[in-house]
């Protein structure tokens, strides 16, 4: 890290003033336009402001962190532009197909691993898979918050690879919307484009422990056809990846079993088929392979490098 970088570039100008004020501006312009005004706009607001100004340690820290709230920002858009507005949203079929490829057995009657989890749950295996659901932002975050002070290359790395995975993942969102397993169980397989977010089976924890933290979490869902990939089972395998990759030793024992557990959860909670877990496996995978290809091209090495060295 450099020490002097701070007697070369002033840290408080005219310049950072006026471009975070019109960036803050501009976003907060179009969001209101593109899917109205919200608070959670301000404290995003706010928050990047404060960590830019309050020191230069804290200015890095967000300017990296910049990749992330540039995936949030990309997410939250979405609501203006939802995805089976421009492809058949596919229900009964994916339902069939993974009843074929999955169906269980139950009671002489073939079905989905998600309606054998609705008829056999459970409290234990409830509280569990709440928790696991509620680590795919908190673990992901805090490995990136790890990397960013103990090597702000494979920061920058794990971050283009978080955020290439998820562009990936929305692609398909859009080249094929898909029902989450709960529409069906609602819903049946007729479409209805206005249907909110909903909680499936997580709504068990929050009945267990009388608290709305689900439904408050999936009140603000961006789309409700947009199941397949399943993007909560790429997440912990990216972070499970780079732990891997930087031999965390046996925090990676733990990032296997947050895998696992996400994955199961998506399934038991009637929030994905297995075939969305498949498909999320899958595009964490290929978003992984294709960013270690991208970097080790040279205009894109040379990119990261200087980006390394603008937070370091």
């Amino acid at each position: 890290m450099s020490e002097d970088l701070p007697l070369k570039t002033p840290f408080f100008t005219i310049s950072n003033v006026l471009t975070t004020t019109l960036i803050s501006i501009v976003y907060l312009g179009i969001s209101t336009l593109l899917v109205g005004f919200k608070t959670d706009q301000l404290v995003l607001i706010m928050i990047f402001n404060v960590f830019y100004y309050a020191s230069w340690y804290t200015r890095k820290f967000i300017l990296g962190f910049s990749i992330f709230i540039f995936y949030w920002i990309l997410y939250d858009y979405m609501k203006a532009f939802p995805n089976y507005l421009y492809q058949t949203v596919s229900i009964e079929s994916l339902y069939n197909l993974e009843k074929s490829l999955f169906g269980i057995q139950l009671n002489g009657v073939i079905v989905t691993p998600n309606e054998y989890w609705l008829v056999n749950s459970n409290t234990v295996t409830d509280i569990c898979c709440g928790i696991f659901y509620l680590l795919w932002i908190p673990v992901p975050l805090a490995f990136a918050a790890y990397l960013f002070f103990f090597s702000r290359q494979q920061f920058l790395y794990f971050s283009f690879t978080f955020l290439l995975v998820n562009i990936l993942g929305f692609v398909v969102y859009y080249l094929y919307p898909a029902a989450p397993p709960w529409y069906v169980q609602l819903h049946g397989f007729e479409f209805f484009p206005q249907t909110p977010g909903n909680t499936g089976g997580l709504i068990r924890f929050d009945q267990f422990f009388d608290l709305p933290i689900f439904q408050t979490i999936y009140s603000k869902g961006s789309n409700v056809f947009a199941a397949m990939p399943s993007l909560h089972s790429s997440y912990p395998l990216i972070v499970l990846y780079y732990g891997l990759k930087n031999k965390l030793g046996l925090i990676n024992l733990f990032f296997i079993i947050v895998t696992i557990g996400i994955w199961f959860t998506a399934v038991y909670s009637s929030h994905h088929y297995m075939l969305d877990v498949l498909a999320g496996i899958c595009c964490a995978i290929i978003g992984i392979g294709l960013f270690n290809w991208l970097s080790k091209c040279k205009s894109v090495k040379v990119l990261l490098d200087r980006m390394t060295t603008a937070i370091d």
